[in-house]
């Protein structure tokens, strides 16, 4: 007997799942389901938060915002990025939003597998400038950009620079990660 073949999720399909108090996404046909993060996932969200909105909104970038959100950035995919900033550009539907300069999706045991395999390479694949990946446990930041092979993974400082005539906002990540509460 052979292995079922395997289900093709499609986007009215996942938007039609239960709200559940999971998070569904949907890349290249695969269902990618997230439980509620734990607090230390929320709280380095919230620092990344609090150190780009003044940025984003001093350098018009646009919106920084957060999930849920479903941003279609190819037709049939669902993606919620943990944070993104999306350029100034008015739509009124997640599928017809722009594509974000900066997607951020901090780990958790359930999510690493998926940030750092099929979404880090669709990301790459729709264009996305910048994907950040928190690794809070190690307390490293990587950086992905379209063309890259291997990630940039900083520990000390995190730089970013989306328009060249405008300062880079630079992020201290032992600040960052220092003002966690520990597991346990």
């Amino acid at each position: 007997m052979g292995m079922p073949d395997t289900i093709r999720w499609t986007r009215e399909q996942v938007l039609n799942l239960p709200a559940d108090g999971n998070r569904y996404e949907l890349v290249d046909g695969e269902l990618i389901v997230t439980p509620c993060p734990a607090p230390r996932h929320q709280f380095v969200l919230a620092a990344l938060f609090g150190a780009l909105a003044p940025y984003v909104r001093a350098a018009e970038l646009g919106q920084l915002l957060w999930s849920p959100a479903d941003l279609e950035l190819e037709p049939g995919q669902l993606t919620q990025p943990d944070l993104f900033v999306l350029p100034s550009i008015a739509f009124t539907r997640w599928e017809d939003a722009p594509l974000p300069l900066l997607v951020v999706e901090a780990l958790s045991p359930s999510t690493a597998r998926y940030d750092r395999g099929l979404k880090r390479r669709f990301y790459q694949r729709a264009g996305v400038p910048e994907y950040w990946i928190v690794d809070i446990d190690a307390q490293v930041v990587e950086r992905w950009r379209p063309s890259d092979e291997r990630p940039e993974v900083l520990d000390a400082e995190l730089t970013w620079s989306p328009r060249d005539a405008y300062a880079p906002l630079v992020i201290s990540l032992p600040e960052l990660f220092g003002g966690l509460p520990k597991d346990g």
